[in-house]
């Protein structure tokens, strides 16, 4: 006698639920451990921060600041460009020399345009935001004796970029 019919005959002798349940158990194994696998990958991706959006690159350019034609207010204007892959809002501005300044655009009813606060400013990605006189700009209320030439600075605040800080240029107003 051989010994394979030994060992059919062992298997033959074994329940068959064990039989089934151990090729389930080895088949089963592969795809627990591939996942297990992937899935601590995937964790020391995130922890390392490389995983998520990708962010936001934000530079600010051309700071200009109106010199004031009167005491009652004058306007600030900046590019704002986002060369990276996510969007950022610009959420608020402000000086450390200026009195009060908040966001605004130009709204235009009835013929007659007024500035209006604004909230925020989104900047997209892979994109450029010139502030205007005709549009979006920087509102300065009350503020203090400027010349053309003088330098301000200016701390804008974004969303996810935080704080960049810029010297603005005051400049005649532009017609």
């Amino acid at each position: 006698m051989s010994s394979a019919p030994a060992t059919d005959s062992a298997e033959r002798s074994s329940p068959p639920w064990r039989r089934a349940t151990a090729g389930a158990l080895s088949a089963a194994l592969v795809p627990v451990v591939t996942c297990v696998t992937a899935l601590m990958l995937l964790t020391a991706y995130t922890t390392t921060g490389a995983a998520g959006e990708p962010p936001a690159r934000i530079s600010v350019s051309n700071a200009r600041i109106y010199v004031p034609p009167n005491s009652e207010n004058t306007a600030a204007f900046f590019d704002i460009s986002n060369t990276g892959a996510a969007g950022d809002v610009l959420t608020s501005v402000s000086s450390p020399v200026l009195g009060v300044t908040m966001l605004g655009r130009l709204v235009t009813k009835d013929g007659a345009g007024r500035m209006e606060p604004l909230d925020s400013l989104t900047i997209p990605a892979r994109s450029r935001v010139n502030m205007t006189p005709y549009g979006v700009d920087v509102m300065v209320l009350d503020p203090p004796s400027l010349k053309p030439g003088d330098k301000v600075r200016f701390d804008l605040w974004f969303r996810n970029s935080g704080q960049v800080t810029v010297e603005a240029m005051t400049v005649p107003p532009q017609s």
